[in-house]
């Protein structure tokens, strides 16, 4: 069994020896793993490195490791024995609990995640960059029996109030349309330090500026505590009514096994009460297919569960037993079985969210330009962030009226009004 990371002390400073170096970057896994790699960046230029695309031009490689799932691991060991040949870094969660699978496919050094906060810290500069990626928490406060995250961030540390306030005044300053706040679990925010993430937003909304908020992941066993201090906050003109909640399951059997502290009445009663306070929020979720022991009964309980709250995009995930997990110890499901079940899943949810798209369509909708996918065109938001890409180039913060010509399931084409 892996010790937790708030066990372990970054006892070197091997950021602080890379000067003067062509750096190339590589980056896995969410948006809190990006939200280090751009403090990384910002650390690197300030010790005079040039950071390059290619790593063929890179005197030193640095790989900012996920390893949530098998997949995404067997993609990040891909990458190293290819970079093998390169000085090369790793950091990430992957630096943290799997150094021996790292030492499996190439000799490298390794970088606490916690050392690259460390060196931000000290330089004091902000990433200019929209969206913009604000790291309010790490940690979490739960045991889920199939997750190695846990192991790699620690427990529950929250940021100050002031000390996000400044760092969202100061990429706002810089331009940022769109203000990711990002963490393991939102909701748990303040749980540590005498407050809670609805007070957070609160004082978020009163930050002057044109920007906006998107909320990350917040877990049912948190949020639902302080589910009216939150909604209330998700009112303010700054952010964006977008919830992602992670149900994984909707079996209470199979929920009760993965130690999620919450029944799949209190994640329907949840989305009820939310929607009492904004009532066309988006909801994304996510759900894990194949846990050990899932029966076909458990399966079909899933998707009654997604039927009964609709969501409008669901990330699915099969599941994969993560080392020194109590998950990893029970009799893992055939492959098939777990293939099978996810592609009935995407067919069940896709139906779902073009059925919530069908009324959407030919609407005039308003939207803020937030970012460009591609040249020649631009990402819009309306207000619950539903995405809509426009085929012209707008700056960041235009705010225009747009009609939702076609859908793409996950996002709509635009013209403009």
């Amino acid at each position: 069994m892996h010790e937790d990371a708030e066990d372990r002390h970054p006892g070197t400073n091997l950021i602080g020896s890379i000067r003067e170096k062509r750096v190339h970057i590589r980056t896995f896994g969410c948006t809190y793993n990006m939200g280090d790699t751009l403090k990384l960046r910002e650390v690197l230029k300030h010790q005079q490195c040039t950071l390059v695309d290619d790593p063929r031009d890179a005197d030193t490689v640095i790989v900012n490791t996920c390893m949530v799932i098998g997949a995404t691991e067997r993609k990040v060991l891909r990458q190293l024995r290819a970079l093998r040949h390169h000085p090369l870094y790793v950091t990430g969660c992957m630096a943290v609990v799997g150094q021996e699978t790292i030492k499996s496919a190439c000799n490298a050094s390794i970088i606490h995640p916690d050392e690259i906060s460390a060196a931000y810290r000290k330089i004091g500069t902000i990433p200019v960059r929209s969206p913009g990626i604000v790291q309010v928490c790490h940690g979490c406060q739960g045991h889920c029996t199939y997750c190695i995250t846990r192991k790699a961030r620690g427990r529950l540390v929250s940021q100050g109030i002031e000390e996000i306030a400044s760092e969202i005044r100061a990429l706002a300053g810089n331009g940022a349309v769109e203000i990711q706040l990002t963490g393991q679990d939102l909701s748990a925010w303040g749980a540590d330090i005498g407050s809670d993430f609805g007070q957070l937003l609160s004082e978020i909304n009163s930050i002057p500026g044109k920007f906006m908020i998107r909320v990350g992941m917040m877990n049912p066993s948190t949020l639902y505590p302080v589910l009216d201090s939150i909604g209330s906050a998700f009112k303010g003109e700054k952010i964006f009514s977008l919830i992602h909640v992670p149900v994984q399951s909707g079996s209470d059997t199979v929920l009760g096994r993965m130690k999620r502290g919450y029944t799949c009445d209190k994640v329907i009663d949840l989305v009820r009460r939310f929607r009492t306070f904004i009532p066309d929020v988006s909801l994304h979720t996510d759900v894990i297919c194949g846990y050990p022991g899932e029966t076909e009964e458990d399966f079909v309980e899933t998707l009654a569960l997604l039927s009964r709250i609709q969501p409008d995009k669901v990330n699915i995930t099969r599941f994969s037993p993560r080392p020194g997990t109590p998950a990893s110890l029970e009799k893992d499901m055939p492959d098939r079985f777990k293939k099978e079940r996810s592609r009935a899943l995407r067919i069940h949810a896709e139906a779902i969210t073009r059925q919530k798209n069908a009324s959407l369509l030919g609407q005039e909708v308003q939207v803020v330009i937030t970012e460009h996918p591609r040249e020649g065109s631009s990402m819009g938001r309306t207000a619950n962030y539903t995405g809509v890409v426009i085929p012209c180039y707008l700056e960041p913060g235009t705010v225009r009226n747009v009609r939702l010509v076609e859908d793409r399931i996950y996002y709509f084409l635009g013209e403009l009004g």
